[in-house]
């Protein structure tokens, strides 16, 4: 998958299909892929297209040049920043669009992190279903070292991901996270090898790709139904889904493959 033909959404994201898994790549890597209104509209015009696409079974997003993203480019900050509130509100309302697209997706979708990952970087990565590192990678909420606060989902992501007491002393420290630390926290799924990063990803998502497909979207929406429902409710709505599945095609599908073990 890594040798696939992309082609561009526009000038800063590039997109490639193989095998059910679509590939989405930052491709700014001379501001290390950071954020601009342009490529924000690009990542969700990219995800949103592969959404509809019955042959991707996997997204997996990626920066180009060895870094994720540095978040927002400094630069267009600066300038939406003397040109009012509502161009400033303009990046975030569209870097959040773009991240809320994963959400709403059918399929899992993966970043794969190597290099930095700040602030928006960091906060794509909270937005994703998985997330992979490569052993040397270097993360953190940068926000607070400039007298800011997240604007891309960290206040709201993060605490539920690791819990009050890690998210706020990570947010107000700013302290740099290494590949170890994304693991035991909670954030990432899985260290992979530092020589075989890219094969490794591509195994990971090729083997989701091959799951079967309502399985793996019904359980991302229970999974993201527990953070908003109570116990009890989501339990419920468990059950309800798996009578429904094993009574379905998948469900058939499974019992043969099972008896197939036997």
């Amino acid at each position: 998958m890594t040798s696939t033909q992309m082609s561009g959404v526009g000038p800063d994201v590039q997109v490639a299909i193989d095998s059910g898994v679509g590939t989405v790549l930052l491709d700014r890597p001379s501001r290390m892929n950071s954020v601009t209104v342009s490529l924000a509209q690009q990542l969700e015009a990219a995800l949103t297209e592969l959404s509809t696409q019955e042959k991707v079974d996997v997204v997996v997003i990626r920066g180009a040049g060895g870094n994720f993203s540095a978040g927002g480019d400094f630069d267009e900050v600066k300038l939406l920043r003397s040109q009012g509130t509502d161009a400033l509100a303009n990046l975030f309302e569209a870097f959040g669009r773009a991240l809320g697209v994963i959400e709403g997706m059918r399929q899992p979708v993966i970043s794969a992190v190597e290099g930095v990952a700040m602030a928006g970087g960091f906060e794509m990565m909270q937005a994703s279903d998985i997330v992979l590192v490569h052993p040397d990678v270097r993360v953190r909420d940068t926000h607070i070292r400039f007298g800011w606060i997240p604007g891309g989902g960290s206040t709201q992501r993060l605490p539920r991901i690791v819990g009050r007491q890690q998210a706020l002393g990570h947010l107000l420290s700013g302290d740099t996270l290494d590949a170890n630390d994304l693991v035991r926290l909670g954030i990432a799924y899985r260290i992979l090898g530092a020589s075989t990063f890219d094969t490794d990803i591509d195994a990971f998502a090729l083997a989701l790709a091959g799951r079967d497909r309502r399985a793996v979207a019904r359980i991302k929406e229970l999974v993201a139904l527990s953070f908003t429902t109570c116990l009890g409710d989501g339990l419920a709505a468990e059950r309800a889904a798996v009578v429904d599945h094993i009574a379905g095609p998948s469900g058939q599908a499974g019992v043969a493959a099972f008896e197939g073990r036997i």
